[in-house]
Order: structure tokens, then C-alpha cells, then sequence
């Protein structure tokens, strides 16, 4: 039987993991900053943040932005910045991507966090194998609005 080892620090996230490089605690709260790798097909729908701006620096893959009325086509090297209050969503455009997602104030990553389970033995990257059961989307679009400010659209 093999056994279960936690892989420090790294937790698996709708498909994907993630690993915290800065938490609220560090920054009074200011911000915080995760090294997150997601397969496609598990990106966010158009959604408004009422309290956080997010910037994205992509370290592998190319990714399509609408931050606003814009378009943008990034890859490896480059940074997208959302403010708060402006509809933004994103494509993943190849098999996965891997990003920096920094949130400022730092209390976005809390729903990170509560959405997730600490990584074990590989960290993994699995496509969706179908959209999650209703209840779950619903529990999960409740905690957005009612705990982070965030309305999907």
C-alpha cells in the first residue's frame, strides 16, 4: 500500500494546483500572490471583483484576456492587469497554463484556499471531465458574492 505525503506548501485547485508565494499576513493584508497551473476549461465565467485589482504574469502558455471592452493575447513574459469593478474573465489556449496571480487587497486568496485541498504525492493537472454538480456551482457562486464581493455575470 502506498502512502499519502502532503506536498509541502501546494494545493489542488479545479483541476490545477497552486502554491501561495505571499500571504496577507505578509503585507498587512495589502496583497497576496499565488504560482497557480490550471488546465483549460476550468476558467472563471465573466465575473466583477468589488474589492480586489489582480495582475497576471504568465509563466507558460498563452491565455486570452477581456478585461473590460479589451482583448488581450498574452503568453510567458506577460503581465494583465484587472482592475476592480471591471468585467474580466480569461481563455486558457493551450493544454494548460501556468501563471502568478497577485491580489490586492490580499483577501481574495482566502476563497482560494477554501476551494482547494492540500496537494499529495504529484502535483497533477486534470481537464475537466464535465461541469461540477449543480450544488456545488451553486455553493460556490453564493461563498463569491455573499464572502468575496465577486459577481459573475
Amino acid at each position: 500500500m502506498q502512502s499519502s505525503k502532503i506536498i509541502s506548501g501546494y494545493r489542488n485547485y479545479n483541476g490545477g494546483y497552486f502554491k501561495t508565494l505571499i500571504k496577507p499576513d505578509d503585507t498587512g493584508g495589502a496583497m497576496a500572490m499565488i504560482d497557480i497551473t490550471l488546465p483549460r476549461g476550468v476558467e472563471p465565467p465573466p465575473h466583477v471583483h468589488k474589492n480586489e485589482d489582480e495582475i497576471f504574469y504568465l509563466l507558460e502558455g498563452n491565455i486570452r484576456f477581456r478585461i473590460g471592452d479589451n482583448e488581450i493575447e498574452a503568453s510567458a513574459g506577460d503581465a494583465v492587469f484587472a482592475p476592480r469593478m471591471t468585467p474580466h474573465h480569461f481563455i486558457i489556449e493551450n493544454e494548460q497554463a501556468r501563471f502568478l496571480n497577485i491580489m490586492t487587497p490580499g483577501k481574495l486568496i482566502d476563497y482560494f484556499v477554501e476551494f482547494s485541498t492540500p496537494s499529495q504525492n504529484d502535483l497533477v493537472v486534470t481537464p475537466p471531465q464535465g461541469p461540477p454538480p449543480a450544488e456545488a456551482i451553486a455553493h460556490m457562486v453564493s461563498r463569491l458574492e455573499e464572502v468575496y464581493g465577486i459577481r459573475l455575470l
